[in-house]
């Protein structure tokens, strides 16, 4: 589900001036497993805010296309998956405006405080308000403040360690075993409260988990964090703030127009996330390559990121359906019975997590183990991208059955190969983002590889639409042997692209 630490150790040589330490008075803290308290504290307030994200996702695509007697909104499953896929694609190209505001205006730390609140503010809208109103309302506020905290949250806690500090892949392992257990319990709870008081009381548990979790930061937050995170790496100036509060309000203006219009419709959300988030993602590394503030080893690593963002994308394609077509597959096909109880199909969002706290630590030790004999960066990208591939191959043998046609432990192993893709891929993204990062983008750059996940997610909702029930065959044969393909051909590139990282592995 969500295990983004690279399990690795290696860094930049010496003469990299990303290899500088950052001291925010943390670097001798080591009250936590020795570890700095505030790494506590980050996992604590980021489990509470995936146990809200997604028990809130888990049961979301149902409340939109569930008939209106069953306590849905009646929507048709194309208009269902289009806005799930919008919306998960929006939360990590939030990842770029919350990367935007902590180098530019606020700091890191700041704009996570911020993006906490408002993620609280959206699942209660949620919670309380009917209809599509709540639905639009809920899930930009949510997007923008889970996509910004994501971000600034894996910042804040990069800058407890120095670069070469050897606690540092460690940390984010810790912080990503918390994540998970957060996204474990949260699909249970809000399903079951779904299912026993409707939707809204399940909305309104993800709000609660929310709360519970920004108490526990806000409490916690002077005496374990310190400064890190509070440093603005490229401050705008006041003609500049200007400005952008200007581009700012034409885009609000331009959006609204065009919902009025109808040309924004349910259908076409996710296909224009895709083109927003492709076009940003163009933008941002064509910033960073033409800038005089990045060295020529900083910008042969912003190059060899390219590929692996190509299969990042592509894998987070067929994933992240797990929300769109996993979804109604489980809700449609799956035989969901268990002593004679038929569980939510939401608790299936709830086996990566457990795959992944069962199997997180076991690929930590193999890579351990490994050493310099584990596979390079790209060549994990490319076990990754193909396992997702493969994944979906396995779904041919039961495809295009009737209700209840598939077996529950079927699906299990299904979503076992998602969770081995996952720790093959995953792992490594952000924190190699970190090591990649020239000096002048930090913040940015781990924005940058959460605008792969941001097209994936949202391309997870465009391909939803081409899936046809009365026809599944095609479509899982297309989507696994194209991601198998894309896998193959990142292996035959690792050798340019490990030489094009100059020297991060």
């Amino acid at each position: 589900m969500e295990i983004m630490s690279s399990q690795g150790s290696e860094t930049a040589p010496p003469s990299d001036p990303n290899t500088d330490a950052v001291d925010h008075g943390q670097s001798d803290d080591r009250r936590f497993f020795g570890h700095p308290m505030g790494l506590a504290n980050l996992a604590g307030i980021e489990m509470w805010e995936r146990f809200s994200f997604y028990g809130m996702q888990g049961i979301l695509v149902f409340y939109l296309y569930y008939k209106v007697t069953d306590g849905g909104l009646g929507l048709s499953q194309e208009a269902a998956t289009s806005i799930v896929g919008a919306y998960g694609g929006l939360v990590y190209l939030s990842a770029v405006l919350g990367a935007w505001i902590a180098d530019r205006l606020l700091g890191a730390e700041r704009t996570l405080t911020a993006a906490a609140v408002i993620i609280m503010i959206g699942h209660i809208a949620l919670a309380v308000l009917p209809n599509l109103v709540g639905v639009g309302i809920g899930l930009v506020c949510i997007a923008i403040g889970s996509g910004s905290l994501k971000t600034t949250t894996s910042s804040v806690l990069g800058d407890m360690y120095s670069r070469d500090d050897n606690r540092r892949d460690a940390a984010f392992s810790i912080y990503y075993m918390g994540v998970n257990l957060g996204a474990l319990v949260g699909p249970l709870l809000t399903g079951l409260l779904w299912d026993m008081k409707g939707f809204h009381w399940g909305f309104g548990l993800a709000a609660v988990g929310m709360a519970l979790g920004l108490l526990q930061y806000l409490a916690l937050r002077r005496s374990t964090i310190g400064s890190a995170g509070s440093e603005v790496a490229n401050p705008l100036d006041r003609a500049g703030k200007i400005r952008y509060a200007v581009i700012a309000a034409a885009v609000v203006a331009l959006i609204a127009l065009l919902s009025v219009t109808g040309v924004i419709r349910a259908e076409r959300l996710s296909d224009i996330v895709v083109a927003i988030t492709l076009v940003a993602s163009v933008a941002l590394f064509a910033v960073m390559l033409t800038s005089k503030r990045i060295t020529s080893d900083e910008r042969s690593r912003v190059i060899s990121f390219i590929p692996m963002f190509i299969a990042s994308a592509v894998f987070w394609s067929l994933f992240q359906q797990q929300f769109t077509v996993v979804a109604v597959y489980a809700d449609e096909r799956l035989n969901r019975s268990l002593f004679g109880w038929e569980m939510p199909p939401s608790w299936v969002n709830s086996i990566n997590p457990i795959f992944i706290i069962i199997l997180a630590g076991v690929f930590a030790t193999m890579w351990t183990r490994l050493g310099p004999r584990q596979p390079s960066t790209p060549i994990k990208f490319a076990l990754g991208t193909i396992g997702m591939g493969v994944a979906f191959l396995l779904f041919l043998p039961y495809a295009g059955g009737g209700a209840n046609s598939t077996p529950l432990l079927w699906l299990v192993l299904i979503l076992f190969f998602f969770t081995i893709a996952e720790l093959c891929l995953s792992p490594v993204g952000q924190s190699l983002s970190t090591k990649l990062a020239p000096e002048a983008f930090h913040t940015q750059m781990v924005a940058l590889f959460f605008l792969s996940v941001a097209v994936g997610s949202a391309g997870a909702g465009s391909l939803a639409g081409f899936y046809d029930t009365s026809n599944e065959r095609p479509y899982f044969l297309f989507l696994g042997l194209a991601s198998v393909v894309v896998g193959l051909l990142m292996a035959a590139g690792s050798k340019w692209i490990t030489k094009m990282m100059a020297g991060v592995r």
